[in-house]
């Protein structure tokens, strides 16, 4: 079969490999769809831990073509998204119910063979069955819907509450229509692309802002801003040096800054402690999707997640290592690598 193999840092290409076979209690997945993450171009680059030479691809989804001895909860034909953060079970952290803090945690697609191929093994307990309906490009959709589950529920996110989300990226959209179906009342979104700040608007966003166009922190929250005082919770959702340091200036007294995007394994921003003090802010870090993978396949099956207006476009694999190692086009939200695809 055909495969995007990570050689080693910096060495991406399309190769071919032996189609993998299910060991007991995997599955054998005919991969429909698998989206390009900025992580995918971090690991590329060296600036995110992963294990080469590997199959790149975490955000996937796809066809159940063979069961192993041992499945029990799916069988050929189904389709299924696959949740590709594996913990062990028997660290400290798993103990505690903290499965994403494992410290033995590998990843499908970072660690082990992942969604950029014709095919992927997965075990059993990382795979949600999805809708037989459902359109299969959608699936690949729930694990950043799921990292995004997990920001929302560390930052306590109630009714009524007021909140900022910075970058319209995937991540950023996301969380924008999480925030609002979880009765958030304000929701301000902050990106440069104009036709992001459109699409944001028209997914619930009450208000866009253009951090271009001058001081954003004083046009949010100064006294006849967007939201005077600051938001209840700010969401980062860019991973840019700015962005990580506004965060907790544009959340309100009291207020949380969650942090959901990734920046590069070493990077430094500054952060002012008396100003976190002084207002009580809450800055709050949120690693992938404990136990919220379920969740997300659940609203995007239902419908309740809106993920057709992300798709920027339709690449095959032979495109797909190009893709990675390039920045993101213009505007591009999300780019589908579909096997098959010409």
């Amino acid at each position: 079969m055909k495969a995007v193999r990570l050689q080693a840092t910096g060495q991406l290409q399309l190769c071919e490999v032996e189609k993998p076979v299910p060991g007991p209690g995997e599955l054998l997945v005919r991969i429909e769809a698998c989206g390009i993450c900025g992580t995918d171009r971090h690991i590329f680059h060296g600036e995110f831990p992963s294990k080469p030479p590997v199959t790149l691809g975490h955000e996937f989804a796809g066809i159940v073509e063979t069961a192993g001895p041992g499945v029990t909860d799916f069988r050929p034909g189904m389709r299924v998204t696959g949740d590709p953060n594996i913990s062990c079970g028997s660290c400290e952290e798993c103990r505690r119910g903290r499965v994403n803090l494992c410290r033995n945690l590998r990843a499908i697609g970072i660690h082990r063979d992942g969604g950029f191929a014709d095919y992927v093994c997965m075990p059993q307990s990382q795979a949600f069955a999805l809708p037989a309906d459902l359109d299969p490009l959608h699936g690949a959709f729930c694990e950043p819907l799921a990292c995004c589950i997990h920001g929302v529920d560390l930052a306590g996110l109630h009714a009524g509450a007021s909140v900022i989300v910075l970058g319209g990226g995937v991540i950023g959209l996301l969380t924008l229509q999480l925030a609002t179906l979880a009765g958030a009342t304000r929701v301000v979104l902050v990106t440069r692309s104009a036709g992001k700040r459109r699409l944001a608007e028209s997914l619930g966003a009450t208000a866009t802002a253009d951090p271009g166009d001058g001081d954003i922190i004083a046009r949010l929250t100064d006294a006849d801003g967007l939201l005077p005082g600051g938001a209840d919770v700010v969401f980062e959702c860019a991973g840019v040096t700015d962005t990580m340091q506004q965060a907790p200036r544009l959340a309100r007294r009291g207020g949380s800054a969650v942090i959901l995007g990734v920046m590069p394994q070493g990077a430094k921003i500054e952060i002012e402690p008396f100003d976190l003090l002084f207002r009580e802010v809450r800055l709050i870090s949120s690693f992938v999707n404990p136990f919220t993978h379920g969740r997300a396949a659940d609203l995007i099956a239902t419908g309740r997640i809106k993920v057709e207006p992300l798709i920027s476009r339709r690449i095959g694999l032979a495109e797909a290592p190009d893709a990675i190692i390039k920045p993101a086009r213009g505007g591009e939200i999300r780019a589908l690598v579909i096997p098959g695809w010409e």
